[in-house]
């Protein structure tokens, strides 16, 4: 009975139901793709690199002037920064997780294989790279002293034995063991894999939104030789922010013909990496707070209005024995009506939103649990909203409601 005079309600007031419910749609289609998008960011925000990074800081040194004795310079400053105290292992390298940019390669499991069968990112190590990094070894072993050679900015060569990620290893080898494999770059001579570490993400922050890429990693044993060279420094627990300016003034003490262009801690990288995403996370959130906010207003005054209209009519329910319970449920199942089906018409829009976004974006697609999760958070707030123009109506009094007329 009570459904029946509802919908009769709503039939002579369509365009309001109508306006809020399409408002209801529109909100909750576009909070389940901001949502989703915040959630994307998140898990790549939060993806493991695999190395120390509390206790890991990074320094990009230059020299002036271009010198030809590179491998000395390197060397006498590697030696200099293993002196000082509080760092535990130092390293001199080509590239880093996060750090922008890096040497990238494909790899072959014949020389007569026309396409490769994945790429990978390059790091140059020594037989301290594991130590310095804070890698797990998880199969094999790592370089040794005798099997580090060199390798300047301008060169282009393989080694003869390369440590992996997990990851890695198991895509090129997942039937077999992939220790004492081999792989070639190219048409390069046969690389062996001697090590396997657990992970070691690539230096693109965007490749990370690639899952089967984000860490596909090889380290070969070079002792890189580059008047744009990375040294990272690997500290105590607790003491990396105090040896980072230690570190410079160390390395200022050795030769001022040098420019540190930048020197951070591995978490002033990742926020450096995953600024613009985190950004973005908190204008869709501000957004999504926002369409949320009006959309409860909509149901506020759209809801107080039907009660100023509808004053006479509450009045002769109570007159008639309704109680404060009955009005209340009344306005909560009439909008529960209005919101269920914007909820659906939403639900509807936001999953086809969403396939445009995943098939032109790259955008992952929503899990049915986030789109429940949307539904289900502006159905509270819409009914939430009732409540006081409900409590409103409910305290009219039938002497009230005829003193109206």
């Amino acid at each position: 009975m009570e459904l029946a005079l509802i919908l009769r309600s709503l039939s002579r007031n369509k365009l309001g139901a109508a306006l809020i419910g399409l408002q209801i749609a529109f909100t909750l289609a576009i909070v389940c793709n901001s949502l989703s998008i915040i959630q994307q960011h998140l898990q790549h925000m939060g993806r493991p690199t695999g190395f120390d990074e509390a206790n890991i800081g990074v320094l990009r040194n230059q020299w002036i002037g271009h010198p030809e004795d590179l491998k000395a310079k390197v060397l006498e400053d590697l030696a200099a920064l293993r002196r000082v105290p509080g760092l535990t292992s130092v390293e001199a390298t080509n590239s880093f997780p996060l750090e922008g940019s890096g040497w990238v390669t494909g790899l072959h499991l014949s020389l007569n294989q026309r396409s490769a069968s994945t790429d990978s990112a390059v790091y140059f190590v020594d037989a301290g790279g594991l130590a310095a990094f804070g890698l797990r070894l998880t199969a094999g072993r790592w370089f040794e002293a005798g099997e580090i050679g060199e390798v300047s900015e301008d060169e282009t060569k393989f080694p003869a034995t390369i440590v992996v990620t997990r990851s890695l290893a198991r895509k090129l080898f997942p039937a077999t063991n992939p220790l004492g494999q081999v792989v070639y770059f190219g048409k390069s001579e046969p690389s062996r894999i001697i090590g396997i570490v657990e992970r070691a993400q690539t230096p693109s922050a965007s490749q990370t939104r690639d899952r089967g890429r984000a860490e596909n990693a090889t380290f070969f044993p070079y002792q890189y030789l580059s008047n744009d060279t990375l040294y990272v420094v690997r500290a105590a627990p607790g003491r990396l922010a105090s040896v980072i300016p230690v570190v410079q003034d160390k390395l200022f003490n050795i030769t001022s013909q040098r420019m540190v262009m930048w020197a951070r801690t591995f978490a002033e990288m990742r926020r450096n990496a995953y600024g613009s995403e985190h950004k973005e996370s908190v204008v869709l959130g501000v957004v999504c707070g926002l369409l949320l906010t009006v959309t409860a207003l909509g149901v506020v005054g759209l809801t107080s209005y039907w009660v100023s209209q509808r004053t006479r009519y509450i009045g002769m329910r109570r007159a008639l024995g309704a109680q404060r319970l009955d009005i209340l449920r009344y306005f909560h199942l009439e909008n529960l009506i209005i919101a269920g089906t914007g909820v659906l018409v939403g639900v509807a829009l936001g999953v086809c939103a969403n396939t445009w976004l995943a098939a032109d974006f790259s955008i992952a697609r929503m899990s049915a649990a986030l789109v429940c999760s949307g539904a289900a958070i502006v159905l509270t707030l819409c009914q939430a909203a009732v409540v006081w123009p409900a409590l409103r109506a409910a305290s009219i009094s039938p002497a009230m409601a005829f003193r109206s007329q």
